[in-house]
């Protein structure tokens, strides 16, 4: 087979490390089993954000947020185009004033004269002057295109009149053109029929392309000679969304200014695009881009409380506060974990710069991790975890119950080294896993090593390459766990420890005795079999009742076709409080009544005489309060424990891992 290389530009994210996304699950895991949501679960992680193992921080879309919500803040205070009216005015008072003064030097140099002839046609000329000049209204619109028309006196306020409106036209343009605001800084004629033209041409494509008519002239046609107003396009799309950002965020800033202030701005902007015959053009592609765009929110208001800058500036400006609360949005949805994968990296790089953009794009990758490693998939109710994000999940917590083992043992246990083999070898290995008896598959276990670290001696060794033979189990066990899911468990924080406990020991059972049975039984009122992948998404409603008696007849009766040892393994927080009654129908009674007891004790005998030993773990319930399992433990013969919730995991297991070595 061929070597093919790729090679792709830097992206967002390269020159950071991956989220393991093991880890990544591991850390949902106490709030979904807590909730029972996995989305929410992932909807917190990623607004909150969290420490790795390695103790670095990655920052969560809450903290994003607070960025964007800053550099908008920033961006607010950086312009307002209501100064930019003021200083237009100013300078139009500037250059009036020159020309007054020169005005009043003229008529004053023909008094002077002693020449009534001239005093005369001075007087009538400066009359005439200023005469022409207070017919132009107060706004800035009527005094530009007045002054436009008029014959200076002075010299020095013609020269800053010209240089002002070729200030404004360029303002103007760029307002609408920022891409190309160098190339507009001193249009000429021939560049503003240019514009012209590609204005018209591309209104004509909107148009023919919302009619479903080819397109003439074409795209590529349309970029070849236009190319320069729209660098990076590479789609009619392109340039429409392109331009119609930019019209929407003029739209924004006129939509800052006072609703006298916006009448004067667009009359001055019209009377410029006017006098450079661009106001039709302008006109109907603005049309067009609205009618292109009905996603846009062309009535949005940028709030600029700054002060100084141009209109372009102010619109270059409002059109990044547009995409600021986009993203916003985005990152501030109820739902984070649908969010995620549609935020636009390059708006986060380009608003809130690189580094944000990395850690959007690490998050991004991390949440593609867990589905593409099948611990989590989509459905119609959303993330859901796997059948193997559950075996991941309970694999976590065998491994936490087995550190808790190392850490403080159980009294009166005895974890021994020794192996109780008793059945053949068979022709196959599997990897050690924490707690496991060590009897190495020497060269399965080598050949890893050196897989791991290349040819040569000595042979280092890592827990990792370990693989254990398997022996055919000589006798077969079956259990049930059987979990109190009544209100108090939840009340008291009981159910998530309960939880845990399930999941690490099936999964030690599934993955370490899988010739085993073993179910999950859950009861409240009534008891029901559950699916141990059901299990992590377990939530308690408001359900009364503690139904021992229904739970331990459907324990017996799951295990009916089992042969060899049988244990229920009872998890509960209280005494028997419900019980079924003859027609089928629960009933429930607190404190216990006297045939909720019986019924239970005899669902016991029934147990007792099929062989079947009821473990019975009571939490958090002092002895003298709970009497009814130590009756159960004296009737049946099994153990009672009484533990706080902490320690449940760590006794279940190592009442499970001694009771299944023995023999």
């Amino acid at each position: 087979m061929p070597i093919r290389y790729g090679f792709h530009r830097p992206r967002d994210g390269d020159d950071v490390e991956d989220l393991d996304p093991d880890e990544l699950l591991a850390m949902l895991t106490d709030d979904l089993l807590e909730n029972g949501d996995l989305e929410a679960a992932m909807d917190r992680l990623l607004r909150d954000g969290f420490t790795t193992s390695d103790g670095e921080r990655v920052e969560g879309l809450a903290d994003l947020l607070e960025r964007a919500r800053s550099r908008r803040r920033e961006l607010e205070s950086r312009v307002d185009p209501s100064d930019e009216l003021a200083r237009y005015r100013e300078r139009l008072d500037e250059i009036e004033r020159l020309e007054d003064e020169a005005l009043d030097q003229l008529a004053a140099e023909a008094r002077e004269s002693d020449d009534e002839r001239r005093r005369e046609v001075t007087e009538q000329y400066v009359d005439a002057q200023r005469l022409a000049r207070s017919l132009s209204g107060d706004a800035l619109g009527d005094r530009i295109a007045s002054l436009q028309s008029y014959e200076f006196t002075s010299s020095d306020a013609r020269e800053s009149f010209e240089a002002l409106l070729e200030e404004l036209r360029a303002d103007v343009l760029g307002t609408y053109f920022e891409q190309s605001k160098a190339f507009l800084e001193n249009p000429d004629p021939a560049a503003l029929a240019e514009m012209r033209e590609m204005m018209d041409a591309l209104s004509t494509m909107i148009e023919q392309d919302r009619r479903g008519e080819p397109l003439d002239p074409s795209f590529e046609s349309f970029m070849e000679r236009f190319g320069t107003y729209f660098p990076g396009a590479t789609s009619l799309r392109d340039v429409i969304e392109s331009m119609a950002q930019r019209a929407a965020a003029a739209e924004a800033m006129f939509n800052a200014l006072s609703a006298a202030e916006q009448a004067e701005l667009r009359d001055l902007m019209q009377s410029v695009l006017g006098d450079m015959d661009l106001d039709m053009s302008m006109h109907r592609l603005t049309s067009n881009l609205r009618q292109a765009t009905p996603e846009i929110d062309w009535h949005r208001t940028a709030r600029l409380r700054g002060s100084g800058g141009s209109f372009s500036d102010a619109t270059a400006v409002a059109e990044e506060l547009g995409q600021l609360r986009g993203l916003e949005d985005f990152l501030g949805r109820a739902r984070p974990a649908q969010a995620l994968p549609e935020v636009d990296l390059e708006s986060v790089r380009r608003n809130l710069g690189p580094d944000a953009a990395a850690h959007v794009a690490r998050l991004q990758r991390a949440l593609r991790s867990l589905r593409d490693q099948g611990f989590i998939e989509r459905g119609g109710e959303g993330l859901t975890l796997s059948a193997k994000g559950v075996r991941q999940i309970g694999q976590h917590a065998l491994g936490d119950l087995f550190a808790q083992l190392r850490r403080a043992p159980v009294a009166g246990a005895h974890r021994d080294a020794t192996v109780a083999r008793g059945g053949d070898r068979e022709e196959t290995a599997s990897a050690w896993e924490p707690g496991q008896p060590l009897n190495l598959h020497l060269s399965r276990t080598l050949r890893n090593a050196i897989a791991r670290t290349g040819p040569g001696t000595p042979v280092k060794l890592h827990p990792d390459d370990f693989e254990v033979e398997e022996y055919e189990a000589t006798r077969r066990s079956a259990t049930v766990f059987a979990i109190d899911l009544s209100l108090s468990m939840a009340m008291r924080g009981n159910l998530v420890p309960a939880k845990k406990m399930v999941l690490a020991l099936t999964q030690l059972i599934r993955t370490r005795f899988p010739r085993d049975f073993v179910a999950v039984v859950g009861f409240a009122e009534t008891a029901q079999e559950l699916r141990v992948e059901d299990v992590p998404a377990l939530t308690i409603d408001y359900a009364y009742g503690t139904n021992l008696q229904h739970a331990l007849a459907l324990s017996r009766h799951l295990m009916r076709a089992e042969r060899g040892e049988r244990q229920i393994v009872v998890v509960t927080d209280g005494e028997p409080t419900a019980h079924l009654m003859d027609n089928g129908e629960p009933y429930f009674a607190w404190p216990p009544v006297r045939e909720t007891l019986e019924r239970t004790m005899a669902e016991v005998l029934r147990c007792t005489k099929a062989d079947i030993v009821i473990n019975t773990f009571a939490l958090d319930i002092e002895r003298s309060q709970f009497p009814f399992v130590e009756q159960i433990g004296r009737v049946n013969r099994g153990r009672t424990f009484y533990t706080s919730v902490d320690e449940l995991g760590r006794y279940v297991l190592d009442d499970f891992v001694r009771s299944r070595r023995a023999g």
